[in-house]
């Protein structure tokens, strides 16, 4: 499985007329899970792009648990439970680091398809992807 945690903190502009982070926030949170997570594998998602491939959204969910506020620190963690083929899914869940117990603040997924940059049709994940991520994957 691959796993990365990333931290961000909370924004003043981030927030709604209530003072909670605005629901739409989220999903950016969940972009920087995702790309922190690529760049920590060394294969930033312009380095994707340059091999002419994307990885669109295709689904995404949240689930809110529990408000944030501005300047609260967020943990994101990112995961990818599965191998992709040509589809995956990546799961989050954001954990309010400000908070004595941690709680969680939301949890949810994206899911995502490899396409060619210049086709724009589904393709099987590219070998550079596959010899990068595949040794999380194997039995230890």
């Amino acid at each position: 499985m691959l796993k990365h945690i990333s931290t961000i903190r909370v924004r003043y502009a981030d927030t709604d007329k209530m003072q909670f982070v605005y629901n739409g926030k989220y999903l950016e949170y969940f972009e920087v899970g995702r790309t922190e997570l690529l760049r920590s594998l060394g294969l930033p998602y312009s380095e994707v792009e340059k091999q002419g491939y994307q990885l669109p959204v295709v689904e995404a969910s949240v689930k809110y648990k529990s408000p944030a506020h501005y300047d609260d620190l967020l943990e994101i963690e990112t995961m990818v439970k599965e191998l992709p083929d040509p589809k995956f899914r990546i799961h989050y869940v954001i954990r309010n680091m400000t908070t004595p117990d941690t709680k969680i603040v939301a949890e949810g997924f994206t899911d995502h398809l490899f396409i060619k940059t210049e086709t724009k049709r589904p393709t099987r994940p590219p070998k550079f992807y596959m010899d990068i991520i595949l040794p999380f994957y194997q039995a230890k």
